[in-house]
C-alpha cells in the first residue's frame, strides 16, 4: 500500500500482485469467508435460543417437519432478513461497533458465573492433546481473521503512520479476550466444555442470562453487514442492478442459502474449524505472503525476511491442509447417519 496509492482494498492487492486472476481469487476467498461467518451466526443463534427455550417447537415447512434448533435458525433468519434489504447500513454499523463492549461484558459475565455463581474453577483435563492440535490452531486462526478489512481500515485513517500501533493494540486486546475465555472454559468445564461456553452455563443465573443474551445480540446486529459485500458483488454482475426489487431478491437468496447450510451442517465448532483452516489461514496468512513476495520480487535479495515468509507459508499450508481435512472429516462423521 505504501508503494501504490491506488491500493484501497484487499482485492486491489491481489490485482497488483497477480492481475485480474489474483483479484478474483482474493475476492472469492473473502466472500466465502463472509458467507460461512453468516452461517455461523445462524447456528449460534439457534443453539443459544434453544438453550433459553428448550421446549420442543415443531411445525411443517413444505411437507418437512422442522423442530428444535432448526426452528430458531429459521426464526432468526426471518428477523434479520429485512435488515439485509437495506443498502445503507450506517445504523447497523454503529450498533455492531458495540461488539467490543459486548465482548467485554461476555468475558466478565462468564468469569462471574465461575467465581460467584457456584460453578468454580476446579475442572481439569488433558492440557496437551496432539489429536486436537490442528483443530485448535484452526479455531484460533478464525479468531484472528480480520486481515481482509485491514487495508480498508488503514486507508480510512487520517494518520496512516499510526496503523501499526492500532494493529498491535487490537491483537493484544483480542489475545487477552480469547485467552481469558479459553482459560475460564477449561477451568470451569474441562472436557465437558461444548463448542460454545454459553451452552454450558446454567440459565437460572442472571450472569448466565447476561452472557447468553449478549451472545444473541451480536450476530443479529452484524449479519446484514457480513452479507452486504457478497450481495453488492453479485448485484454488480446482473442486469437491473439499480432495481430495488432485484436487490431484495438477491439478498433474500443469499440469506436462504445461509439458512440451508446452517440447517444441513448445524455444528458450530466444526464449521468454525473449517473456516479457520481453509479460509482464514488462506486469507490471513497464505495470500498476504504470496502477494508480498510477488510484489517485492526483484527489489529484495533473499535474506532473513524472505526466509521467514517462506517458513510462514510452509506452516500455513500444513495447517490449512491438515486442519481442513480434520474439520471436513468431523463434519462428515456428524452428518452421516449412524
Amino acid at each position: 500500500m505504501d508503494s501504490d496509492p491506488l491500493i484501497k482494498s484487499y482485492p486491489d492487492i491481489g490485482q497488483v500482485a497477480f492481475g485480474r486472476k489474483g483479484r478474483a481469487i482474493v475476492s472469492t476467498f473473502l466472500y466465502l469467508e463472509l458467507f460461512f461467518v453468516a452461517v455461523e451466526f445462524l447456528i449460534m443463534e439457534g443453539d443459544n435460543l434453544h438453550k433459553l427455550f428448550p421446549k420442543e417447537l415443531e411445525f411443517v415447512v413444505f411437507g418437512t417437519r422442522v423442530g428444535g434448533k432448526q426452528v430458531f435458525v429459521l426464526l432468526t433468519a426471518l428477523v434479520v432478513l429485512p435488515t439485509t434489504w437495506l443498502r445503507s447500513l450506517g445504523v447497523l454499523a454503529y450498533v455492531s461497533a458495540g461488539g467490543v463492549l459486548a465482548s467485554l461484558v461476555l468475558v466478565l459475565a462468564v468469569f462471574w458465573c465461575g467465581a460467584f455463581d457456584g460453578i468454580g474453577f476446579h475442572e481439569r483435563g488433558d492440557v496437551w492433546n496432539m489429536s486436537g492440535l490442528s483443530t485448535a490452531i484452526s479455531l484460533f486462526t478464525f479468531c484472528y481473521c480480520g486481515h481482509a478489512v485491514f487495508p480498508t481500515i488503514c486507508n480510512s485513517m487520517k494518520d496512516k503512520s499510526q496503523f501499526p500501533k492500532v494493529l498491535f493494540v487490537c491483537f493484544v486486546l483480542s489475545t487477552i479476550s480469547y485467552g481469558s475465555m479459553a482459560i475460564f472454559g477449561y477451568l470451569m468445564f474441562g472436557e465437558h466444555l461444548t463448542s460454545q461456553i454459553t451452552l454450558n452455563l446454567p440459565t437460572k443465573n442472571i450472569s448466565s442470562k447476561i452472557a447468553i443474551y449478549t451472545t444473541l445480540i451480536n450476530p443479529i446486529s452484524k449479519y446484514a453487514l457480513v452479507i452486504s459485500p457478497i450481495a453488492t458483488a453479485v448485484e454488480e454482475t446482473v442486469p437491473f442492478r439499480e432495481s430495488k426489487m432485484m436487490s431484495c431478491l438477491i439478498r433474500t437468496c443469499i440469506v436462504t442459502s445461509t439458512v440451508f447450510v446452517a440447517l444441513v451442517v448445524p455444528y458450530f465448532g466444526y464449521v468454525m474449524a473449517f473456516i479457520g483452516a481453509f479460509l482464514s489461514i488462506t486469507v490471513s496468512i497464505l495470500l498476504p505472503c504470496l502477494c508480498y513476495c510477488k510484489i517485492i520480487i526483484g527489489f529484495k535479495k533473499f535474506g532473513v525476511e524472505l526466509m521467514m515468509i517462506y517458513m510462514i507459508l510452509l506452516f500455513g499450508t500444513c495447517v490449512a491442509v491438515v486442519g481442513t481435512y480434520t474439520a471436513l472429516t468431523d463434519i462428515v462423521k456428524q452428518v452421516t447417519p449412524k
